[in-house]
């Protein structure tokens, strides 16, 4: 991506700048209430500056200005795949303010990352979402994305990873 993509009605989509991260932080907030953990966020500015823009970030986030706010986030890192012997992309957050959807903003968010992973010989982009979030999982589909159904995630958190890392 050049410095910028101009979208329709002037959106632009571009790389997050650390000006934009407490708007970011509101539409990671907001995607977690729509996900229905509005507590969950533990994330702060400060942490999300140090993780995106620190000496040797391992983290990156593209953004949708329209209006001149941030409407559309897309916050992601590379992963990378044994089989292929190649990174990928993981998309962790993809989240459109819901009075800027329909716009065509998530589409250009996962264009852009499609095309960092061509322009870099990355063999996926790969990302999760929720079983009951129907929306998004026909927006995945209608881009051509499949479900990996065979596969099932698994996390650990507080007092279980404190264990086993002990």
């Amino acid at each position: 991506m050049n410095e910028h993509t101009v979208l329709s009605d002037g959106a632009v989509l571009r790389r997050a700048a650390p000006r934009d991260l407490p708007e970011v932080l509101q539409l990671i907030r907001d995607l977690a209430d729509y996900e229905r953990e509005p507590d969950a966020v533990e994330a702060t500015v400060e942490g999300l500056d140090t993780a995106l823009f620190g000496p040797n970030p391992e983290v990156y986030a593209h953004v949708v200005e329209a209006g001149g706010r941030i409407a559309g986030i897309a916050v992601w890192f590379l992963n990378f795949s044994t089989w292929t012997g190649k990174h990928g992309i993981y998309l962790e957050d993809l989240y459109v303010d819901p009075g800027f959807r329909g716009k065509g903003f998530g589409a250009a968010l996962l264009r852009e990352l499609a095309r960092i992973c061509a322009a870099n010989g990355y063999q996926r982009l790969d990302w999760s979402v929720l079983k009951w979030n129907e929306p998004s999982i026909a927006f995945y589909e209608s881009l051509g994305a499949v479900a990996m159904d065979e596969w099932v995630g698994y996390r650990l958190t507080g007092t279980a990873l404190r264990s086993l890392g002990a």
